[in-house]
């Protein structure tokens, strides 16, 4: 890893005056990201990697209060995205003033959230998580701990890719980072400006990591424990969403929106995911990592609403663990039963949530910014998802998650009233009843019950409510009505299935079992006189 990063110094193009008052969650500056701030030195940071673990590097743009600015990178052959983002960060609090303050601006939100809020605790735990296990990247942070001693930091999270000036300077300077450590380790080189403008050369670096890495198969590495989403949190999570787009995070998304109009005008049957695509357009290949416009969306009239004992099997995907802090809906998927019975219809739409999504949330469920930019937003699908889901019970695993971000979306559109529609059963809440005190997120209960034997790699939200439909079937006695009314009789006089009447007819009388039942009570009536009476009058 370098120790002397490339140093670059200049006068600042932007404006002398001082940028309004962000929010650590803002997504951008307000004015000009680049602007100096009087007695602040403004640091953009960011990290990428190559495979993960693999090549990696790491950039910060630090803008000083005279006006000057420095960009540093460096990277190292053999590391992961995680600690190349708290590469970033460090440099930028080694090489600012220590007597003036610091805002540092990351897109990631592994960093920001471990310095502000998981840090304190991993110390008193003795460098442990929540969950027990060692923290990882235990050296950087506390290397990143030690530089913020004393120092007046503060911590600023910017959507990755946006447009965001600060960010996409430290991102191009990061992508040198991963430039120099690929050719010499641990080697820095020196800044070329000019070289950073070129469009065509941003776009092959993505165009080379996306073909490397085209779902983020690499990605998963040791840094996903439940710091990664808000703590204890990620035990739930995972039961609603699962893994991680490429690190290069989608730069060249070029797919022109498509209207939800267009998308839906051949919804007539439900049974498939290719159903409503046009015979002109290839299949949808199940590729959410990238942008991908061959889905459609699944949106089914609702013929069975109202019907007595309809269940839906429910699953969504989202931008994060709290819709009170913004957090989206990106995908819903639905299984229809009536009576138990699978109807084959299913609705299944990836909504476009419009704000960005960090890298761990992407890890976790693999659909990236890139695949949901040309996706109908809620408002657009709100009406079809209400009207398919009224009336029916809901079944879904940790259900309050679900219901908190439907009851949200629902709400902004003005359908305050979803929740008192629908009666919600968690199966979560069911699996810990018949299962106290062992493992029971999905993917347990499927090896436990022996069911679900999808391929989970990816958990989408039409898969995981396909597959939660087998285990609540089994968790309540399994799939009882076995369409036994409907079967007839086949040629040849052979029966498949009859309904109960008929089989009923095949009973015979046994004599022998008539005469052992006599038997029984002869020798009980010897004991009591008064069952000896009513022997006499059967």
């Amino acid at each position: 890893m370098s120790d002397n990063p490339a140093l670059s110094s200049s006068p600042s193009a932007a404006s002398a005056s001082t940028p309004a008052n962000v929010s650590t969650i803002s997504q951008q500056n307000t004015t000009n990201p680049l602007a100096v701030k009087a007695n602040t030195t403004i640091a953009y940071t960011d990290g990428a990697c190559k495979g993960n673990p693999g090549a990696g590097g790491w950039g910060a743009h630090l803008i000083f209060s005279d006006g000057h600015t420095q960009d540093l990178y460096g990277g190292d052959k053999e590391t992961t995205n995680n600690r190349m983002e708290l590469m970033g960060a460090i440099k930028a609090l080694e090489h600012s003033p220590q007597d003036i303050k610091l805002e540092i601006w990351t897109d990631s939100s592994y960093v920001k959230n471990g310095i502000t809020q998981w840090i304190e605790g991993w110390k008193k735990r003795g460098w442990k998580t929540a969950g027990k296990k060692p923290v990882a990247n235990q050296d950087l942070w506390q290397q990143l701990d030690t530089l913020c001693q004393a120092r007046d930091v503060d911590w600023h999270w910017v959507k990755g890719h946006a447009g965001h000036a600060g960010n996409e300077k430290a991102d191009e300077l990061a992508n040198l980072g991963v430039t120099s450590s690929s050719e010499q380790p641990s080697v820095a080189h020196s800044v070329d400006n000019s070289a950073l403008n070129d469009d065509d050369t941003a776009k092959k670096k993505a165009n080379d990591w996306l073909n490397d890495d085209p779902l983020g198969f690499n990605m998963m590495d040791e840094d996903s424990d439940e710091e990664l989403l808000y703590e204890d949190s990620l035990n739930e999570m995972s039961d609603n969403s699962d893994s991680k787009s490429v690190s290069v995070k989608q730069l060249n998304n070029t797919t022109q929106p498509v209207s939800i109009n267009t998308m839906i005008s051949n919804e007539t049957n439900a049974h498939s995911d290719t159903t409503n695509v046009s015979a002109d357009l290839p299949k949808f290949d199940g590729d959410t990592g990238r942008a991908n416009p061959n889905f459609r969306p699944l949106l089914p009239q609702p013929i069975h609403r109202h019907e007595p004992n309809r269940q839906l099997i429910m699953d969504t995907e989202t931008t994060g663990l709290d819709p009170l802090k913004g957090d989206r809906v990106i995908e819903v998927g639905i299984v229809e039963m009536v009576g138990r019975k699978f109807t084959g219809e299913k609705l299944h739409v990836y909504i476009n949530p419009q704000r960005g999504m960090d890298e761990e949330v992407i890890r976790i469920h693999g659909i990236s910014e890139a695949f949901l930019a040309d996706k109908p937003t809620f408002d657009q699908v709100a009406k079809s998802l209400y009207d398919f889901m009224d009336g029916a019970e809901i079944i879904a695993h940790n259900a309050t998650f679900d219901m908190n971000f439907l009851n949200m979306e629902f709400g902004k559109v003005g359908l305050t009233d979803f929740a008192e529609r629908v009666q919600v059963t968690d199966s979560l809440l069911m699996a810990k009843q018949q299962y106290p005190g062992q493992k029971n997120t999905l993917d347990a209960l499927v090896r436990r019950l022996d069911v679900g034997k999808q391929d989970r790699t990816f958990h989408g939200a039409l898969l995981d409510s396909e597959i939660l439909a087998e285990v609540y079937l089994a968790m309540t006695g399994g799939q009882v009505t076995l369409a036994i009314e409907e079967d007839t009789q086949t040629e040849g006089g052979n029966t498949a299935h009859a309904n109960f009447a008929n089989l009923a007819s095949l009973l015979l009388e046994s004599t022998v079992d008539n005469h052992a039942n006599q038997n029984w009570f002869a020798g009980l009536a010897e004991d009591y006189p008064d069952l000896n009476a009513r022997l006499s009058q059967w």
